[in-house]
């Protein structure tokens, strides 16, 4: 969070500072060179064809890493309607690997630089309103109702055609301040543009977001609430603010920590809010507390859609805009998605951070919020390495008591199971629990963002925690050793077979059930000598009355004993 009076921010500086992070132009220069922006030259209809075409990609079988950004040159609307701003959709996290670039880091870093950001933020620096970029152009006053000048020169594309009831801004990064104490908010909420100068506000009341907090601070002072609506710009600010951080943080510090330099910020024009220096677009005004305004249908990231509800708006007195400025649009929606993208790069590490430092279970190696099946929150997933019992449940019960948690399903794992895998999964709660000892039900936890469905009378919601953690030892996996694998794919790339890309467990391993005999028998196995274990086995044969068929050679321990 920011302030603007007391709060931690450099004032303008006699010679304007650098910008010394990625801003939107730079980052698509980026992921163009890297292969990974599909630049579209044809108009392309933003109201019916723009987020489907997109979406196909989501969709349509292709994988993870192979999706890619796309930027739109020459947007048009359903009646023909040209627009000077192009739009780019999927820029900010289409995959890992686009959101590692727009951090300008390796994505297998983000959990660190998420970390590090958090201990070390870097405040804002102020620049003169003459050296911002998102103030080359202003439109404020009675200059907004001219065709082109307000809102409508904002080609906003619709996110689910044949359900929205109008184009909504996805990537809205809402910037608000508390009366009291001075600090800023920046959340990403969904705008309605209902106006050339009014816009919607979806503040998430569910979710007790920074914004809403102060709408009823303003509201009890019976004042309309200064507020600036930021598009596009720098991603990591996108990234940002769509991370649940406390509430007394200070985001832009954090943006600053994330990409090692301060985050440049300017006065806005008609609002007394410090605004992102080198976004792309601005829109200032004033958000009622006194009236309410239908909005929605919408399609939200929970997977369905939310139905009309009363919500605050937004009268707008003032837009800046860069010259060349882009419009940028997230794909959010059903899951896998864009925004699930976003939200998981950044809420793995908090909850991680949360359970090994805050709650002091250092067995704890990963914590994976489930993308693809669960709109990201719903199946969180705990790898844990050697935990004790005691540990798997201070850690299934810390994840559901975590905010932002609104978890449904919270699994505990072993450090062999790829979280991210879920036949792997599946298979761990098969093979390793027992339902009846191993999972428990805790009710009266938060509905969270889900769908407005609930019938019952009651907004309370219930978890389930399963521990899939061994329990003892077992037998090892039943895949060929390491060696052996290896081995095969060399001989698998020898012969020009298509590219392989290994998923946990490949190869087999031991889990404590084991021993040097049988080993010993595996090695003699694969060098040929087999006949020499089945001489050794003809000279232990025992009587069918002293004991039964499938007895066990090596008698195992019983569950309660020490492993």
């Amino acid at each position: 969070m920011a302030k603007t009076a007391d709060r931690p921010v450099s004032a303008p500086p006699a010679e304007v500072p650098a910008r010394r992070y990625p801003d939107l132009h730079d980052h698509l220069d980026s992921l163009e060179r890297k292969g990974l922006l599909v630049r579209i030259k044809e108009p392309v209809d933003k109201d019916q064809e723009m987020h489907p075409l997109v979406r196909w990609q989501f969709r349509g079988g292709i994988k993870e890493k192979d999706r890619k950004a796309f930027f739109f040159e020459r947007p048009i609307d359903v009646q023909g309607k040209t627009y000077d701003i192009p739009v780019a959709i999927g820029v900010l996290a289409a995959n890992r690997e686009i959101y590692g670039i727009g951090l300008g880091a390796d994505p297998a870093r983000v959990n660190e630089l998420w970390t590090e950001a958090k201990a070390n933020p870097i405040p804002p620096v102020e620049i003169p309103s003459e050296a911002a970029p998102v103030h080359e152009l202003i439109f404020a006053g009675d200059a907004l109702k001219v065709p082109g000048q307000g809102l409508d020169g904002i080609p906003v594309p619709i996110s689910t055609p044949g359900w929205d009831n109008g184009p909504y801004v996805s990537a809205a990064h809402f910037i608000s301040q508390d009366p009291e104490s001075g600090v800023q908010n920046i959340g990403t909420y969904r705008a309605m543009i209902k106006a050339r100068d009014r816009v919607g506000c979806n503040p998430s009341i569910e979710l007790g977001q920074g914004i809403y907090i102060h709408w009823e601070k303003y509201r009890a002072k019976g004042e309309r609430m200064p507020a600036a609506l930021c598009i596009g710009g720098v991603p990591v600010i996108s990234y940002v603010a769509a991370q649940k951080l406390p509430y007394d943080t200070d985001e832009l510090a954090v943006a600053g920590g994330l990409v090692k330099a301060p985050i440049r910020v300017v006065k806005a024009k008609t609002v007394p809010l410090l605004v992102p220096a080198d976004a792309e677009i601005i829109i200032e005004g004033h958000i009622s507390t006194e009236w309410l305004e239908p909005e929605a249908p919408f399609g939200e990231s929970h997977g369905h859609v939310n139905p009309k509800e009363y919500n605050p708006f937004m009268d707008v007195t003032c837009i800046t805009r860069r010259k060349n400025a882009i419009l940028c649009s997230i794909i959010s929606q059903v899951t896998p998605s864009e925004s699930s993208v976003i939200k998981k790069m950044a809420y793995d590490p908090l909850y991680l951070d949360h359970l090994r430092n805050g709650l002091g279970v250092k067995s704890v190696k990963r914590v994976v919020l489930h993308e693809a099946l669960t709109a990201l929150q719903k199946v969180t997933l705990i790898q844990m390495q050697k935990p004790t019992r005691a540990e798997v449940w201070r850690a299934l019960l810390g994840a559901v008591a975590f905010r932002p948690s609104m978890s449904k399903i919270v699994i505990a794992v072993d450090e062999d199971i790829d979280p991210e895998n879920l036949d792997a999964v599946f298979w761990a709660l098969g093979y390793r629990s027992r339902p009846h000892e191993d999972v428990q039900i805790v009710r009266g936890t938060d509905v969270g963002h889900a769908p407005r469905h609930d019938t019952r009378g009651s907004a309370d919601d219930s978890c389930l925690l399963w521990d899939a953690t061994l329990k003892g030892t077992f037998p090892p996996i039943s895949l060929p050793k390491k060696e052996y694998m290896e081995r095969s794919r060399r001989l698998w790339e020898k012969l020009g077979l298509p590219t392989l890309e290994p998923e946990t467990p490949w190869y087999g391993y031991s889990l404590g059930d084991w021993n040097e005999e049988l080993d010993e028998e595996a090695r003699l196995a694969t060098e040929g000598r087999y006949w020499e274990t089945g001489a050794k086995t003809a000279r232990q044969r025992r009587s069918t009355r002293e004991i039964p068929p499938n007895t066990s050679y090596y008698p195992r321990k019983k569950d309660n004993e020490e492993s």
